[in-house]
């Protein structure tokens, strides 16, 4: 039983049982916060950053960090297996995360030692002679993050990490389904030496809860991860001057055009649409191929798929687990049953492996109006489209009201560059599948996908202002 990890003398509001996603057996249980609980939380996070001579100094949050970091480095087998069973990633893709998360955390490092604020050229008219000024970082207020179960660790990480390293008091709420990564972190950077009042998780028992302490005026910024439904409408009730950052999730097109690699083509992709079974915001999904190779294409795609180790996530052997609710599993039946019946080539795949599992699937020209052409799709699929002008599958992969990441294939890098200038993207890779990231890259959704920018930099950027001190000398 993981006990409550808000600053508050109440008793839980409940318990919530946290399950395997792939066969469904309990895990753990957890301890539910109610409104009194957020209430709680938020007074004595934003207590703490009213009362200056209470903030954390930079020494104090570098010493905090470091230490996390070597308490992760001592974990990695423990925390590699708790974020595989809550979250179903295969347990080799789960240490990669693990691993991740913390490098992030070095990164946080980084960048608050290097980080400085600027000199403004003042003295350039005669109504600032006699005048210096110059900028400093302080922490914007108290952070409250709301976050995903696709990556149950490194998320977290994303969202908190960055706070502690700005002095920002945060509040986190983890994804109801995978709280357990959550809640342990939180007890490392504890452990570590961060006050208990400096970093807070809170398990809601319901939405009313969560839009509470997202909507609160003592909120200064709000990270979110998830829905675009959701994280629009939360984003219409922030109070008044609070910033935020949302990350939702796209259906990343990728073009293949002459000159290409067919091979090495071949294999990035399928890693780039089946990792994870496919539940990545920027996961392979559309992909455009010259008529004359497409079908040739999407009929090797699918023999990569059909011999992909679909079973346990905490199995070292499998490649790709279960996705995180049975419903979605039917969710992504119906979508792909609705292709085939309008028109699309089945070409592996199509079918529930087990109520957790759904089998590796390669469509080829699916209608464009279906669904798994015009909504992500956060499962398994990939669906392969032939064109004859590339202009035209520009055309359609900047059709939908989502961009995020893209890719495009080709030998020749003029042709390559000027395909990527023409792709609707915050970020295209060149002969890398969509969803390659490093954090410390620059992350950042489009028109629905989202607003601001993600990567560790750049979230500790955002959590801070920039104070200016103008001095009169004389």
């Amino acid at each position: 039983m993981q006990n409550l990890m808000v600053v508050s003398d109440r008793p839980a509001a409940g318990t919530m049982t946290v399950v395997s996603p792939f066969d469904g057996r309990d895990l753990d249980s957890v301890a539910t916060s109610d409104s009194d609980h957020a209430e709680d939380a938020l007074a004595v996070a934003y207590g703490l950053f009213r009362d200056r001579d209470a903030w954390l100094s930079i020494p104090e949050r570098l010493k905090v960090l470091s230490r996390t970091a070597e308490i992760m480095a001592s974990q990695v087998d423990e925390l590699t297996l708790l974020a595989a069973s809550e979250g179903g990633k295969p347990l080799k893709d789960s240490r990669v995360e693990v691993l991740r998360a913390i490098d992030g955390i070095h990164l946080c490092i980084e960048a608050i030692r290097t980080e400085a604020g600027s000199v403004i050229p003042l003295g350039t008219t005669a109504a600032t002679m006699g005048r210096k000024a110059f900028t400093q970082k302080e922490p914007i207020g108290v952070v409250v993050a709301v976050s995903a179960f696709n990556h149950p660790l490194n998320l977290i990480v994303h969202q908190v990490a960055p706070a502690v390293a700005t002095g920002c008091p945060v509040i986190v709420k983890p994804a109801g389904d995978t709280p357990l990564s959550c809640l342990r972190f939180v007890a490392i950077l504890r452990e570590a030496g961060l006050r208990d009042a400096w970093a807070q998780a809170l398990i809601a028992d319901d939405r009313g809860t969560a839009e509470k302490l997202v909507t609160d005026k003592r909120v200064g910024f709000f990270s979110f991860i998830g829905s675009a439904k959701v994280g629009w409408m939360l984003r219409s009730k922030l109070a008044p001057g609070a910033r935020c950052a949302l990350e939702h999730g796209g259906v990343a097109p990728v073009i293949l055009a002459e000159p290409c690699n067919w091979e090495a083509s071949l294999e990035s992709i399928a890693k780039g649409g089946f990792y994870h079974a496919g539940q990545v915001c920027v996961s392979v999904q559309r992909v455009f191929a010259p008529a004359a190779e497409a079908s040739a294409f999407a009929a090797r795609l699918a023999n990569v798929a059909e011999q992909l180790v679909v079973g346990a996530p905490e199995d070292p052997d499998t490649e790709v687990g279960p996705l995180i609710r049975h419903g979605e599993v039917d969710r992504i039946a119906s979508w792909v049953d609705e292709a085939v019946a309008a028109g699309a080539e089945l070409l592996y795949g199509g079918r529930r492996i087990s109520d957790s599992c759904y089998a590796p699937t390669v469509l080829l020209n699916p209608p464009v109006e279906a669904k798994v052409s015009t909504m992500e799709i956060f499962g398994p699929v990939v669906c392969i489209y032939s064109y004859d002008d590339v202009e035209v599958a520009i055309e359609q992969a900047n059709s939908l009201p989502v961009a995020f990441q893209a890719a495009v294939y080709c030998n020749d890098i003029n042709t390559a560059t000027e395909l990527a200038a023409k792709l609707d993207a915050s970020a295209v890779m060149i002969n890398d599948h969509s969803a390659f990231r490093d954090d410390v890259m620059p992350f950042a959704g489009l028109r629905e996908s989202g607003l601001g920018t993600g990567g560790i930099p750049y979230t500790i950027e955002d959590m801070q202002i920039d104070k200016m001190l103008v001095i009169k000398t004389g």
